[in-house]
């Protein structure tokens, strides 16, 4: 079972979905489409899972990274060889290749797809409270920009389910938030994540109307994704987008 974005799914030439927690192999506390190596579950569960993502989306390949929750940002062009002997290091990926499905792990941070229609160009990303610290949006679209010629206004984005304003609590925001994020928050000490990821494709060129939200918080929803803050030890759903 996964979810879609109903203006992404518009586009013919874009497959994606956020895929939820049911429907794989991996046992408790993982149970049970977990996407993640790192995070304790036996390899020959997750290699089973990703394979059930790759034919779900009739990928050639499943592409993911290494997260780090910093700014770096693979880019995967035509005719590049995308084999890797290890699994690389970055928080998002851009391509322009057909059948390659991009995939970012998640367990409460948010998984951002941006798409250009008009030049065939997807990106997925994977952002949380640092990534917006960091507006890692803002540097995926600058790259969307200069290394494919995208037009910030002709860009989509969907923002995956993730910690909602009911329970992203930061105690420490003072410390870890710039000042800018004040006028996120809905009362002491939570803050509205999705508003500022939204907040930040706009000031990097999005038209408004261009930005799904999900709007599902995974802490209230670990029913059906995994939630770091509400679980501890738990998966890592996928949320996954190919070019056709």
């Amino acid at each position: 079972m996964y979810f879609r974005y109903p203006n992404l799914s518009l586009n013919t030439q874009l497959v994606h979905g956020v895929f939820t927690r049911h429907g794989g192999f991996s046992e408790a506390p993982y149970h049970s489409l977990n996407t993640s190596y790192t995070v304790g579950d036996a390899p020959d569960n997750v290699n089973a899972n990703h394979h059930t993502i790759k034919e779900t989306i009739g990928a050639n390949r499943l592409i993911y990274i290494n997260q780090s929750h910093g700014t770096d940002i693979l880019v995967l062009r035509k005719g590049q060889d995308a084999l890797f002997e290890n699994i690389p290091s970055a928080d998002a990926i851009i391509t322009n290749v057909p059948l390659f499905a991009l995939m970012v792990q998640l367990a409460d941070c948010q998984g951002v797809i941006i798409f250009d229609p008009k030049k065939n160009v997807v990106a997925n990303v994977h952002c949380g409270w640092r990534g917006n610290v960091q507006n890692i949006l803002e540097r995926v679209v600058i790259r969307m920009k200069n290394d494919f010629g995208c037009i910030e206004s002709h860009l989509l984005a969907g923002i995956s389910p993730s910690l909602g304003p009911c329970c992203a609590e930061f105690v420490s925001h003072k410390e870890i938030f710039p000042d800018t994020f004040k006028r996120f928050m809905v009362r002491e000490n939570y803050f509205d994540l999705w508003a500022i990821s939204r907040w930040q494709l706009e000031i990097a060129g999005l038209k408004g109307g261009n930005i799904e939200i999900a709007g599902i918080c995974t802490r209230c929803g670990s029913d059906l994704f995994y939630s770091y803050r509400g679980e501890g030890k738990t998966g890592r759903f996928g949320a996954v987008a190919m070019l056709t």
